[in-house]
């Protein structure tokens, strides 16, 4: 008998957990056969009806709990197209372009090496999350073992979709418009390299690459530059070459993140403001997402252009769900997620990269010269976490305390006024809350209003 599948794994976009101790082979063949059933019932089907695509990253156990993922979704019935060790947004890719009835990644995302995991994705790329498959999933995992094989089982088929999704994601851009620059390019031993590779090859860069080709040692640091350790080599190559730009990937490459010409990390608000700008050029009248933590500057500035800006919660299944709805050009998240309509509203670490390298050409600018005026008039305090024993009752202290401001509850509790603003949301996995707030005044009052919630929050 199987020992009990651990509940923790299942998180509230995706599943994820330490390989060995919490999914190895056999979680993964359960979970691959879980996946095909959930499927079926959201799409009153048949397993057997189901044409579902398979990608996995460079981590180490991928090939082998790859196998198990297939062997579980085929023996449910369904018919799987492998497209091999590939970046996540070509997962989603082939599930948008191919029309396929949904897909699994297997990756860890940014995490340590010990971590393994899957992203899970119907139709049309929508996300499986807490609110839609992935609570059904636990419970059809941890119910007991899945059953015998179906008869016959699903087919199996591979292809290398890396050329065609290459050429799709250069249909954004003036490519031969793009400047001659040098690049810092940190791919952090993840899927990066592998990905934007080829396309950058075409470009007219002097590329600096580091840790550019796909290890699942994971030897020189954490496929993560959200945190700051990660991302100190970047920037003093950035700095020791005078490079016009430096751009880093997480793990699975579905996410970038940039450093200007000066050596600061550009903030995720901000750099939403530049894409949507970039989108709108290009779309004027656009609608734009944002996610409740972000910066005015993106409001601001999708209106300045003539586009439509709408606050929106946090998360990609959100995002995707309601891009689809109103048929919104671009979403960017503080964190590093920017989702494009145009890409099946799948996230996407290629396309941000291509339009950010676009844009500095068409400006005519440095990074930095872009950023100035609104790093001059939008003063931001960054994500600051604090452990909360109970959330709810903190967040309710807050909305009292700040109830002459404009207070809603989106996703957490917001509070706006006319010249400072902050967010305040309960992690989903962790006893924390996390606090995000912004000054139109000074560097100064950011400061002193972030320390009066903070205060607050850790009385």
């Amino acid at each position: 008998m199987p020992p009990a599948i651990d509940p923790a794994i299942f998180k509230a976009y995706d599943v994820r957990g330490l390989y060995g101790e919490q999914i190895d082979e056999d979680v993964a063949y359960r979970l691959g056969r879980g996946f095909a059933q959930v499927l079926a019932d959201m799409y009153d089907c048949r397993p057997a009806e189901l044409r579902l695509a398979l990608g996995r990253d460079m981590r180490l156990e991928a090939p082998a709990l790859s196998e198990r993922y297939v062997q579980g979704m085929r023996d449910e019935g369904a018919h799987v197209l492998d497209i091999g060790m590939v970046g996540t947004e070509m997962l989603y890719w082939t599930v948008g372009s191919r029309e396929l009835d949904g897909g699994l990644m297997c990756t860890a995302s940014h995490n340590p090496k010990a971590y393994t995991g899957a992203k899970l994705v119907g139709r049309a790329a929508l996300p499986l999350s807490g609110d839609s498959g992935i609570g059904e999933l636990c419970e059809i995992l941890t119910s007991g073992e899945p059953g015998p094989a179906a008869e016959p089982v699903g087919g199996h088929e591979t292809e290398d979709v890396s050329e065609p999704f290459r050429a799709d994601a250069l249909e954004f851009v003036d490519a031969p418009g793009i400047r001659q620059m040098k690049v810092v390019l940190d791919g952090g031993n993840g899927m990066a390299g592998q990905m934007c590779g080829p396309i950058l090859d075409g470009l007219a860069l002097e590329q600096i690459q580091l840790y550019w080709k796909p290890d699942g040692e994971l030897p020189d640091h954490e496929p993560n530059p959200l945190l700051e350790e990660n991302r100190r080599l970047i920037i003093d190559k950035v700095m020791s070459e005078s490079a016009d730009l430096g751009i880093a990937w997480d793990g699975d490459a579905d996410r970038c993140f940039f450093i200007d010409d000066t050596g600061r990390f550009v903030d995720g608000d901000f750099l939403t403001a530049l894409l949507a700008q970039s989108i709108l050029a290009k779309e004027p009248e656009a609608t734009i997402l944002y996610d409740v933590r972000a910066s005015r500057a993106v409001a601001d500035l999708v209106e300045a252009a003539g586009g439509t800006a709408h606050v929106n919660r946090v998360g990609h299944a959100f995002f995707k769900a309601r891009m689809r709805e109103q048929g919104a050009a671009f979403g960017g998240e503080v964190s590093g997620h920017y989702y494009f309509r145009d890409f099946y509203c799948a996230d996407s670490g290629t396309l941000p990269a291509l339009l950010i390298l676009e844009l500095l050409s068409a400006k005519r600018k440095k990074m930095s010269e872009l950023l100035e005026p609104l790093r001059s008039r939008y003063f931001i305090s960054g994500e600051i976490n604090s452990e909360v024993a109970d959330s709810d009752a903190k967040m309710e202290e807050i909305a009292s305390k700040y109830s002459d401001g404009s207070v809603t509850d989106l996703d957490g509790i917001s509070v706006d006024y006319e010249d400072w603003h902050f967010n305040v949301r309960a992690s989903n996995t962790e006893p924390l809350l996390r606090l995000n707030l912004e000054s139109l005044v000074s560097e100064d009052h950011m400061a002193e209003k972030r320390d009066e919630v903070l205060a607050l929050i850790r009385a």
